[in-house]
């Protein structure tokens, strides 16, 4: 990822992020794909309305989709608003989906979206990651260490 790309996450004004993710598992590498989105999909990601809890991606016939996300029906929307969980296409190149299908067929090896944010053009994109799932113990470590860190901007605050 250059700078440019963190430049436009960093500014996007839709910022939708899986934080449960980074505490269960560790990633291994990390891809931004398009989203196919409806158009009372996209303006509700615009106001903010979407969660990535409990999402997942799988490969199916040589295509990545994402599952669990939900997007809430748009407040302005007719009959003709979507569904709030539904399968979402994503658009990768095919040498990227080859590759993650064969690493996520390895025991223990998921493929879980991170971050859903709206690029300089106005759509939308999801960062996805490779991981491995992390053990119990790797997890009171990650707590641990998030309060030392805590801990160690409190006291610098002080002085």
């Amino acid at each position: 990822m250059n700078k440019e790309e963190q430049e436009v996450r960093k500014n996007s004004p839709v910022q939708i992020r899986n934080k449960k993710a980074s505490f269960e598992y560790y990633f291994i590498d990390t891809f931004t794909a398009g989203i196919v989105l409806t158009g009372t999909e996209i303006k509700s990601i615009r106001a903010g309305k979407a969660s990535l809890v409990d999402t997942y991606c799988i490969v199916n016939h040589g295509e990545l989709w994402v599952s669990g996300m939900n997007i809430s029906p748009y407040f302005y929307g007719s009959y003709a608003n979507h569904e709030a969980k539904r399968l979402r296409k994503l658009l990768l190149t095919k040498r990227e989906i080859k590759r993650l299908e064969e690493e996520a067929k390895t025991p223990g090896y998921t493929i879980v979206p991170t971050l859903v944010f709206i690029d300089g053009n106005g759509r939308a994109k999801m960062d996805i990651a490779l991981c491995r799932g992390k053990k119990e113990y790797d997890k009171r470590q990650t707590l641990k260490e998030k309060e030392d860190r805590r801990e160690m901007d409190r006291a610098m605050k002080r002085f």
